[in-house]
Protein backbone atom coordinates (compact mmCIF):
# COMPACT_ATOMS: atom_id res chain seq x y z
CA UNK A 1 0.00 0.00 0.00
CA UNK A 2 1.11 3.29 -0.83
CA UNK A 3 -0.13 5.53 2.26
CA UNK A 4 1.78 8.74 1.37
CA UNK A 5 3.45 10.14 -1.75
CA UNK A 6 7.04 9.93 -2.04
CA UNK A 7 7.35 7.05 0.62
CA UNK A 8 7.57 3.36 0.12
CA UNK A 9 5.02 0.63 -0.32
CA UNK A 10 4.06 -1.00 3.02
CA UNK A 11 2.45 -4.16 4.02
CA UNK A 12 -1.74 -3.12 4.51
CA UNK A 13 -4.76 -5.58 4.69
CA UNK A 14 -7.54 -4.16 2.20
CA UNK A 15 -11.01 -5.27 1.28
CA UNK A 16 -11.75 -7.88 -1.17
CA UNK A 17 -11.32 -6.14 -4.86
CA UNK A 18 -15.18 -5.60 -5.70
CA UNK A 19 -15.12 -6.00 -9.57
CA UNK A 20 -17.02 -3.37 -12.00
CA UNK A 21 -19.10 -5.61 -14.46
CA UNK A 22 -16.36 -5.07 -17.06
CA UNK A 23 -13.95 -6.49 -14.72
CA UNK A 24 -12.92 -9.85 -13.43
CA UNK A 25 -10.51 -10.74 -10.11
CA UNK A 26 -7.58 -12.35 -10.86
CA UNK A 27 -5.46 -14.12 -8.16
CA UNK A 28 -1.80 -12.49 -8.11
CA UNK A 29 1.13 -14.75 -8.82
CA UNK A 30 3.64 -12.22 -9.74
CA UNK A 31 3.92 -8.23 -9.00
CA UNK A 32 6.96 -6.55 -10.53
CA UNK A 33 8.55 -3.57 -8.99
CA UNK A 34 9.01 -1.26 -12.27
CA UNK A 35 10.29 2.42 -12.26
CA UNK A 36 6.94 3.79 -12.87
CA UNK A 37 5.68 2.00 -10.37
CA UNK A 38 8.35 3.67 -8.15
CA UNK A 39 7.90 7.39 -10.29
CA UNK A 40 3.94 7.21 -10.03
CA UNK A 41 4.42 6.94 -5.80
CA UNK A 42 6.26 9.80 -5.49
CA UNK A 43 3.53 12.31 -6.70
CA UNK A 44 6.47 13.82 -9.20
CA UNK A 45 4.95 11.98 -12.63
CA UNK A 46 3.14 13.34 -15.21
CA UNK A 47 0.30 11.64 -14.28
CA UNK A 48 0.23 13.91 -10.92
CA UNK A 49 -0.10 13.01 -8.01
CA UNK A 50 -1.94 9.80 -7.00
CA UNK A 51 -4.76 9.78 -4.83
CA UNK A 52 -3.84 7.81 -1.68
CA UNK A 53 -4.33 5.23 -0.48
CA UNK A 54 -4.12 2.88 -3.27
CA UNK A 55 -2.47 -0.57 -4.08
CA UNK A 56 0.77 -0.11 -6.76
CA UNK A 57 1.53 -2.37 -9.02
CA UNK A 58 0.90 -1.16 -12.72
CA UNK A 59 1.28 -4.96 -14.32
CA UNK A 60 1.29 -8.61 -12.66
CA UNK A 61 0.92 -12.12 -13.70
CA UNK A 62 -1.90 -14.21 -12.51
CA UNK A 63 -4.72 -16.52 -13.32
CA UNK A 64 -8.50 -16.36 -13.94
CA UNK A 65 -10.50 -19.57 -13.65
CA UNK A 66 -7.43 -21.54 -13.75
CA UNK A 67 -5.75 -19.98 -16.91
CA UNK A 68 -2.63 -17.53 -16.40
CA UNK A 69 -2.66 -14.54 -17.83
CA UNK A 70 -0.76 -10.71 -17.71
CA UNK A 71 -2.15 -8.16 -16.67
CA UNK A 72 -1.83 -4.43 -16.72
CA UNK A 73 -3.72 -1.55 -14.61
CA UNK A 74 -3.62 2.44 -14.18
CA UNK A 75 -2.54 2.27 -10.54
CA UNK A 76 -0.65 5.31 -9.99
CA UNK A 77 -1.35 6.79 -13.05
CA UNK A 78 -5.33 6.98 -12.21
CA UNK A 79 -8.22 5.92 -10.01
CA UNK A 80 -7.67 2.15 -8.88
CA UNK A 81 -5.45 -0.35 -6.81
CA UNK A 82 -2.87 -1.91 -8.69
CA UNK A 83 -1.12 -5.94 -8.60
CA UNK A 84 0.90 -5.70 -5.45
CA UNK A 85 -2.01 -7.65 -3.50
CA UNK A 86 -3.07 -11.41 -3.12
CA UNK A 87 -6.09 -10.17 -6.28
CA UNK A 88 -6.68 -7.55 -8.00
CA UNK A 89 -9.61 -6.83 -10.35
CA UNK A 90 -8.44 -6.04 -14.25
CA UNK A 91 -10.77 -5.35 -17.13
CA UNK A 92 -11.27 -8.71 -18.78
CA UNK A 93 -10.62 -6.67 -22.50
CA UNK A 94 -6.98 -6.09 -20.88
CA UNK A 95 -6.30 -9.75 -19.98
CA UNK A 96 -3.89 -11.14 -22.30
CA UNK A 97 -3.91 -15.10 -21.73
CA UNK A 98 -0.41 -16.92 -21.47
CA UNK A 99 1.08 -20.20 -23.17
CA UNK A 100 1.40 -23.11 -21.21
CA UNK A 101 4.48 -23.28 -19.69
CA UNK A 102 4.70 -19.47 -19.31
CA UNK A 103 6.72 -19.07 -16.09
CA UNK A 104 4.68 -16.08 -14.24
CA UNK A 105 8.20 -14.59 -12.41
CA UNK A 106 9.88 -14.15 -15.39
CA UNK A 107 7.21 -13.01 -17.33
CA UNK A 108 6.43 -10.30 -14.93
CA UNK A 109 9.69 -9.23 -14.54
CA UNK A 110 10.10 -8.81 -18.67
CA UNK A 111 6.95 -7.39 -18.84
CA UNK A 112 5.95 -4.10 -20.01
CA UNK A 113 9.81 -3.74 -20.00
CA UNK A 114 10.14 -5.88 -22.96
CA UNK A 115 6.99 -4.57 -24.08
CA UNK A 116 8.44 -0.95 -24.92
CA UNK A 117 11.63 -2.47 -25.84
CA UNK A 118 9.99 -4.86 -28.68
CA UNK A 119 7.93 -1.83 -29.98
CA UNK A 120 10.89 1.06 -30.11
CA UNK A 121 12.86 -1.86 -31.89
CA UNK A 122 10.42 -3.35 -34.61
CA UNK A 123 7.31 -0.39 -34.63
CA UNK A 124 9.06 2.99 -33.45
CA UNK A 125 12.37 2.10 -34.90
CA UNK A 126 11.84 0.16 -38.02
CA UNK A 127 14.58 -2.49 -37.13
CA UNK A 128 15.33 -4.61 -40.54
CA UNK A 129 17.09 -7.96 -40.47
CA UNK A 130 20.91 -7.43 -41.03
CA UNK A 131 21.10 -3.89 -39.14
CA UNK A 132 23.31 -2.64 -36.42
CA UNK A 133 21.67 -1.61 -32.94
CA UNK A 134 22.72 0.27 -30.50
CA UNK A 135 21.50 -0.15 -26.98
CA UNK A 136 21.80 2.27 -24.23
CA UNK A 137 21.74 0.85 -20.54
CA UNK A 138 21.70 -2.53 -19.57
CA UNK A 139 18.13 -2.48 -16.86
CA UNK A 140 15.42 -4.48 -17.72
CA UNK A 141 14.35 -2.69 -21.04
CA UNK A 142 18.18 -2.57 -22.22
CA UNK A 143 18.50 -6.90 -21.77
CA UNK A 144 15.35 -7.44 -23.24
CA UNK A 145 16.17 -5.25 -26.41
CA UNK A 146 19.65 -6.72 -26.68
CA UNK A 147 17.79 -9.97 -26.83
CA UNK A 148 15.08 -9.06 -29.07
CA UNK A 149 17.32 -7.59 -31.63
CA UNK A 150 18.95 -10.90 -32.43
CA UNK A 151 15.59 -12.50 -32.38
CA UNK A 152 14.43 -10.21 -34.98
CA UNK A 153 17.75 -10.68 -37.29
CA UNK A 154 19.79 -7.91 -36.62
CA UNK A 155 23.38 -8.26 -38.22
CA UNK A 156 25.37 -6.36 -34.71
CA UNK A 157 24.01 -5.16 -31.44
CA UNK A 158 26.32 -3.15 -29.74
CA UNK A 159 25.58 -2.26 -26.21
CA UNK A 160 26.82 0.55 -23.46
CA UNK A 161 26.25 1.05 -19.68
CA UNK A 162 27.95 2.68 -16.91
CA UNK A 163 28.54 -0.42 -14.34
CA UNK A 164 31.02 -3.40 -15.21
CA UNK A 165 27.71 -5.26 -13.61
CA UNK A 166 25.55 -3.49 -16.18
CA UNK A 167 28.33 -4.61 -18.71
CA UNK A 168 28.30 -8.03 -17.91
CA UNK A 169 24.40 -8.66 -18.06
CA UNK A 170 24.68 -7.14 -21.70
CA UNK A 171 27.30 -9.65 -22.79
CA UNK A 172 24.94 -12.53 -21.33
CA UNK A 173 22.09 -11.14 -23.33
CA UNK A 174 24.21 -11.52 -26.56
CA UNK A 175 25.92 -8.01 -27.24
CA UNK A 176 28.34 -8.50 -29.94
CA UNK A 177 29.83 -5.51 -28.49
CA UNK A 178 30.03 -4.62 -24.88
CA UNK A 179 31.42 -0.92 -24.15
CA UNK A 180 31.18 1.80 -21.45
CA UNK A 181 28.79 4.65 -22.07
CA UNK A 182 32.14 7.17 -22.26
CA UNK A 183 33.35 4.83 -25.62
CA UNK A 184 33.82 6.69 -28.43
CA UNK A 185 30.60 5.15 -30.57
CA UNK A 186 31.94 6.15 -33.46
CA UNK A 187 34.86 3.43 -33.28
CA UNK A 188 33.10 0.76 -31.92
CA UNK A 189 29.32 1.71 -33.88
CA UNK A 190 29.73 3.16 -36.64
CA UNK A 191 27.39 3.67 -39.72
CA UNK A 192 24.72 1.88 -37.04
CA UNK A 193 21.16 2.29 -37.90
CA UNK A 194 19.48 2.20 -35.23
CA UNK A 195 19.75 3.83 -31.51
CA UNK A 196 17.68 2.44 -28.77
CA UNK A 197 18.38 4.85 -25.92
CA UNK A 198 16.08 4.52 -22.34
CA UNK A 199 18.93 7.18 -20.94
CA UNK A 200 19.22 10.39 -23.05
CA UNK A 201 21.54 13.24 -21.84
CA UNK A 202 25.77 12.90 -22.96
CA UNK A 203 25.27 9.39 -23.54
CA UNK A 204 22.18 9.54 -26.50
CA UNK A 205 24.38 12.83 -27.84
CA UNK A 206 27.95 10.63 -27.54
CA UNK A 207 26.00 7.74 -29.47
CA UNK A 208 23.91 9.07 -31.90
CA UNK A 209 27.23 10.44 -33.71
CA UNK A 210 27.62 6.92 -34.91
CA UNK A 211 24.39 6.69 -36.47
CA UNK A 212 24.70 6.65 -40.30
CA UNK A 213 22.87 9.05 -42.26
CA UNK A 214 19.34 8.54 -41.83
CA UNK A 215 19.90 6.62 -38.98
CA UNK A 216 17.01 6.18 -36.16
CA UNK A 217 17.36 7.47 -32.61
CA UNK A 218 14.29 5.88 -30.76
CA UNK A 219 14.52 8.03 -27.24
CA UNK A 220 11.94 6.26 -24.04
CA UNK A 221 13.14 7.34 -21.13
CA UNK A 222 15.78 10.33 -19.82
CA UNK A 223 17.48 8.16 -16.65
CA UNK A 224 20.86 9.80 -17.68
CA UNK A 225 19.65 13.42 -17.82
CA UNK A 226 16.16 15.40 -19.43
CA UNK A 227 18.64 17.63 -21.63
CA UNK A 228 20.69 16.25 -24.12
CA UNK A 229 23.73 18.27 -25.93
CA UNK A 230 22.58 17.13 -28.98
CA UNK A 231 23.27 19.93 -32.15
CA UNK A 232 20.93 20.93 -34.47
CA UNK A 233 23.60 20.44 -37.47
CA UNK A 234 24.30 17.01 -36.54
CA UNK A 235 20.32 15.99 -36.88
CA UNK A 236 20.17 17.85 -39.79
CA UNK A 237 23.63 17.41 -41.49
CA UNK A 238 22.91 13.41 -41.34
CA UNK A 239 19.41 13.59 -41.72
CA UNK A 240 18.75 11.86 -38.53
CA UNK A 241 15.41 10.69 -37.35
CA UNK A 242 14.88 11.06 -33.59
CA UNK A 243 11.20 9.80 -32.26
CA UNK A 244 10.12 9.44 -28.69
CA UNK A 245 8.29 6.41 -27.67
CA UNK A 246 5.87 5.91 -24.89
CA UNK A 247 4.24 2.55 -24.00
CA UNK A 248 1.08 4.42 -23.47
CA UNK A 249 0.52 4.99 -27.10
CA UNK A 250 0.18 1.85 -27.53
CA UNK A 251 -3.31 0.15 -28.60
CA UNK A 252 -4.59 -2.69 -25.92
CA UNK A 253 -3.96 -5.00 -29.38
CA UNK A 254 -0.48 -3.72 -29.97
CA UNK A 255 0.56 -4.28 -26.34
CA UNK A 256 -1.08 -7.66 -26.43
CA UNK A 257 0.58 -8.47 -29.65
CA UNK A 258 3.73 -7.77 -27.73
CA UNK A 259 2.94 -10.03 -24.70
CA UNK A 260 2.45 -12.89 -26.73
CA UNK A 261 5.29 -12.49 -28.27
CA UNK A 262 7.36 -11.86 -25.42
CA UNK A 263 5.80 -15.03 -23.77
CA UNK A 264 6.51 -17.13 -26.37
CA UNK A 265 10.50 -16.21 -26.88
CA UNK A 266 10.36 -16.68 -22.95
CA UNK A 267 9.07 -20.29 -23.09
CA UNK A 268 11.49 -21.07 -25.35
CA UNK A 269 14.21 -19.93 -23.45
CA UNK A 270 15.12 -17.05 -25.47
CA UNK A 271 14.40 -13.95 -23.52
CA UNK A 272 15.00 -13.31 -19.74
CA UNK A 273 15.57 -10.56 -17.88
CA UNK A 274 18.19 -10.46 -14.04
CA UNK A 275 15.39 -10.59 -11.79
CA UNK A 276 14.57 -11.72 -8.15
CA UNK A 277 11.80 -13.19 -5.80
CA UNK A 278 10.76 -11.61 -2.85
CA UNK A 279 7.38 -12.34 -0.90
CA UNK A 280 4.87 -10.13 -0.74
CA UNK A 281 5.12 -9.55 2.84
CA UNK A 282 8.90 -8.30 2.63
CA UNK A 283 7.41 -5.47 0.50
CA UNK A 284 8.72 -2.34 2.12
CA UNK A 285 12.60 -3.89 1.80
CA UNK A 286 12.04 -4.37 -1.44
CA UNK A 287 10.66 -1.12 -2.57
CA UNK A 288 13.23 0.36 -0.73
CA UNK A 289 15.93 -1.87 -2.45
CA UNK A 290 14.04 -1.18 -6.31
CA UNK A 291 14.23 2.59 -5.32
CA UNK A 292 17.83 2.55 -4.26
CA UNK A 293 19.63 0.36 -7.40
CA UNK A 294 21.09 -2.21 -4.91
CA UNK A 295 18.46 -5.41 -6.39
CA UNK A 296 19.90 -8.17 -8.13
CA UNK A 297 17.67 -6.78 -11.25
CA UNK A 298 13.81 -6.59 -11.43
CA UNK A 299 12.09 -7.71 -7.84
CA UNK A 300 9.18 -9.52 -8.24
CA UNK A 301 6.94 -9.95 -5.65
CA UNK A 302 5.01 -13.48 -5.26
CA UNK A 303 2.42 -14.38 -2.28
Amino acid sequence: MITRPGQPASLADRDEPSPAPDEVVVDVTAAPITPLDLLCATGTSYFGVPATPYVPGVQGVGTVGGSAVWFPTTAGMGAGDGSMAARAAVRREDLVFLPDGADPVALAALGLSAVAAHRALTWRGELAPGETVIVLGCGAVGQAAIQLARLAGAGRVVAAARSAASRERARRAGADAVVGLDADFTEVAADADLLLDPLFGEPAAAAALALRPGGRWVNLGASAGEHCPITSSVLRSRSLRLSGYTNNELTRQQRADSIATIARHAVRGELVVDHETVPLADVTDAWTRQAGGTANGRIVLVP
